[in-house]
């Protein structure tokens, strides 16, 4: 008798539990894509050694010495108030290098600068910046560092 007791108890945490998920699940892209606006999506992802005003990339480039700030600009379409817009830089053996993310509010057509430095330099060889948009992987960029 104790058991089924026990049986019923665990049944109603877990229903509980899943409900529990739905709902959250359901508020989190509930508030991704507030009514009026459009998903905002990656269209470009450009590496250099410089940026502009605009935060684009003045000239694009995929290989970079060690002491380089290596820019990563990236272009998005769409329209929100509040898109998380991350970027994870990795090692060729896929040690995370750095990572950083911003909240952006697009009305259409922007850019968002990330970059990264190392004050010892990077160490020679081939790297990749992967590019998120509210936690989803949606691009990624390789680029490699050579020696001097």
């Amino acid at each position: 008798m104790h058991s089924r007791w026990l049986l019923l108890a665990l049944g109603v945490l877990l229903a509980t539990g899943t409900i529990s998920c739905t709902k959250k699940t359901e508020t989190a892209s509930s508030t991704t894509v507030p009514p009026g606006s459009t998903p905002v999506s990656v269209v470009a992802v450009d590496l250099g050694r410089n940026i502009d005003v605009d935060k684009q990339v003045t000239e694009r480039v995929d290989v970079f010495k060690p002491n380089d700030t290596i820019y990563a600009s990236i272009r998005t379409s769409g329209a929100s108030p509040n898109a998380k817009l991350g970027v994870k830089w990795t090692y060729q053996d896929g040690q995370v290098v750095d990572q950083s993310e911003q909240i952006i509010a697009p009305e259409g057509t922007a850019s968002t600068e990330f970059h990264i430095t190392k004050p010892d330099g990077l160490p020679a060889g081939d790297y990749k910046v992967e590019v998120y948009v509210d936690c989803s992987p949606v691009q990624s960029k390789d680029f490699k560092v050579t020696s001097g």
